[in-house]
């Protein structure tokens, strides 16, 4: 199997775990932990530009977002060079993400002013995003397989 399928594949794997991941976030109540961390945020560093969203423009965008990387797979499995760092960041931020939701869940706060309950809203599925990360940052690690070299059976003379 080619370098590309695999990597093609780990791209999609990842997608569709943060697909379960923005359901769970969803289902679990996640924004009643992100808006009030961002004000808190907000009041200790004015400049910080991170939005609060209501339910239904957060839920659109994730969404949105998710399904364009969904669409960038063909690029992956084509091999488009320029893909390679966007797969790097998108695991990246993917293994951010999941250990930020662990890291709440287990000092059961954000910030010092937001408690949440436990497990945080998004933990479930953290684990399976952390390993789809893991699993694209490695293909994107792996050799390339070396292309098969063609064996001279004589001289080279046409007979």
């Amino acid at each position: 199997m080619s370098a590309n399928v695999l990597l093609g594949r780990a791209w999609i794997l990842l997608c569709l775990a943060l697909f379960l991941h923005v359901t769970d976030e969803a289902l679990t109540g996640f924004l009643a932990v992100y808006n009030p961390t961002v004000i808190a945020l907000r009041e200790r560093i004015p400049w910080l530009p991170l939005p609060v969203f209501r339910f239904e423009i957060w839920l659109a965008g994730l969404l949105a977002a998710s399904a364009v990387l969904l669409g960038l797979s063909r690029f992956v499995y084509r091999g488009a060079k320029w893909m390679r760092p966007a797969a790097y960041l998108f695991a990246a931020l993917m293994i951010a993400n999941a250990l930020g939701h662990v890291a709440g869940t287990l000092a059961g706060r954000t910030v010092a002013s937001v408690p949440v309950r436990r497990p945080m809203p998004g933990f479930y599925s953290s684990p399976l995003l952390l390993a789809a990360s893991l699993y694209l940052l490695a293909r994107l690690r792996a050799p390339a397989p070396r292309p098969a070299t063609a064996v001279s059976s004589g001289s080279g003379e046409a007979g």
